[in-house]
């Protein structure tokens, strides 16, 4: 039988609806954990020869974009957002770091935040919006989901750390671009300039000594957390900077206008006749 009317949805067609007789309901995951669950079986991420190692708190964050994105007002609750997102997603972030090892011939395969930005086409095609999505934008939207689920899971493992001296390192004019297809020694290198950096990421679990791969995923995970909470500036070309400062609304000059005397009419004088 020919579907009436076939969407994506999951929704069981007209004509076969009364040959099944019943209907499968289906629910979210009920917390982050339960979704992490259900990623880490699904997801194809064990790949041969490969050596892939996942962060815990690269996990949370591709699982916390599908519930901030359910929460979003601009994205349609009619269509919703199923499981499949966060699982296209990490399998998408783990090929993006495959690729990434591939070029420059790194043995241990780590993906990073910035590899959620490689997939942002997967996430924006598993997302309808509504009206006010539309207009923003599907690539805004799904930025500024990233926002909120890097912002959440940032303050889970930072909430307590004290990030004053990297700020002032990038208040004094400094500068750092991660690339994301940039290997893990050259983004290290830049990344050891920022004073404090690498030894905020004991939350983590990551050490001074600990393997490059590691250490940039862990800094740039601190970083993007940092630019979600607005403490610091990230350009369209992943160029840390310091937070960009509001610009005070423009007053416009009211000029005086002069004052006038109240006109009075000029009594004309006759003059007398001769």
């Amino acid at each position: 039988a020919n579907p009436e009317d076939y969407t994506a949805r999951g929704k069981i067609v007209t004509p076969l609806k009364d040959r099944i007789g019943s209907e499968i309901r289906t629910h979210y995951a009920e917390n982050l954990d339960e979704g992490l669950a259900i990623t880490a079986q699904e997801a194809w991420t064990d790949r041969n020869p490969s050596e892939i190692e996942i962060p815990q708190y690269l996990r949370e964050i591709v699982e916390q974009v599908a519930f901030s994105a359910r929460e979003d007002k601009r994205v349609d609750k009619r269509s919703g957002v199923s499981q499949r997102l966060p699982i296209a997603t990490l399998e998408l972030v783990v090929s993006n770091a495959e690729r990434r090892a591939l070029l420059h011939g790194e043995t241990l395969v780590l993906p990073r935040v910035g590899d959620l930005y490689a997939a942002l086409p997967g996430i924006t095609g598993k997302l309808e919006l509504e009206y006010e999505g539309e207009m923003r934008g599907a690539d805004t939207v799904v930025k500024e989901v990233l926002r909120t689920a890097i912002g959440r899971v940032f303050d889970k493992y930072f909430g307590n750390t004290n990030t004053q001296q990297i700020e002032q390192w990038f208040n004094l004019g400094g500068t750092v671009k991660i690339d994301d297809s940039q290997p893990a020694k050259g983004a290290l290198e830049e990344l050891r300039q920022i004073q404090g950096l690498i030894e905020k990421l004991s939350p983590l679990g990551i050490k001074g000594p600990d393997s490059p791969e590691r250490l940039v995923a862990g800094a740039e995970f601190l970083l993007e957390g940092m630019c979600s909470h607005r403490r610091l500036s990230r350009s369209e070309e992943r160029a840390f900077v310091a937070p960009r400062k509001p610009q005070p609304p423009k007053q416009e000059r009211v000029t005086a206008e002069p004052e006038y005397e109240e006109w009075q009419p000029r009594r004309s004088r006759r003059s007398g006749f001769n």
